[in-house]
């Protein structure tokens, strides 16, 4: 099955940043394999003026039809890059100056975080979070403090609660 649409590459996303007059604010799939999750998360991040997804080539969901039709037409405004391997990807945006957030229990609470950097959140698999690679690799754990007697929310709830607030901070708001 073809990809609903045209790949895009970590520069050309950081590119649309630099357009924009902006910091990069970028979200990371890693291993969400919902597709209903996926289209929510690309939803979340279009909606807060994020610049770009990065997914998995493999172990994930990839633009199929329900994610196109969960991401209620975000998709198509918004570049995602296709990546072999969420690691090396990490390595290569703190190589181009980003900072990296994985969104896992136990860290800082996201309200006190300061996101005003150039920055990408990791949103992990329904089942196992962020890989604990990825996890080494982030600059930061930053969490959602949850009073309830679940654990977690969704991945979309989460990347809308995490993207929300940084893009709050890089608007100066």
């Amino acid at each position: 099955m073809a990809a609903e649409k045209e790949y895009s590459t970590i520069d050309d996303i950081l590119e649309i940043a630099r357009e924009r007059g902006e910091k990069p604010l970028l979200a990371i799939s890693d291993g969400i394999s919902d597709p209903h999750n996926l289209g929510a998360l690309i939803r979340c991040a279009e909606g807060v003026g994020a610049h770009g997804i990065i997914i998995p080539k493999r172990r994930a969901v990839g633009l199929t039809p329900v994610v196109s039709k969960a991401s209620a037409g975000a998709i198509e405004h918004i570049a995602i890059a296709k990546v072999p391997n969420i690691a090396a990807c990490i390595d290569e945006l703190k190589e181009k100056g980003l900072w990296i957030f994985a969104a896992e229990a136990g860290g800082e609470a996201y309200y006190d975080t300061d996101f005003k950097c150039p920055c990408a959140i990791i949103f992990g698999s329904e089942g196992d979070g962020v890989s604990k690679l990825a996890k080494e690799k982030s600059d930061y754990i930053v969490s959602i403090p949850m009073y309830g007697k679940v654990n977690s929310f969704n991945v979309s709830t989460a990347a809308a609660i995490l993207l929300a607030e940084a893009s709050k901070q890089h608007r100066g708001h």
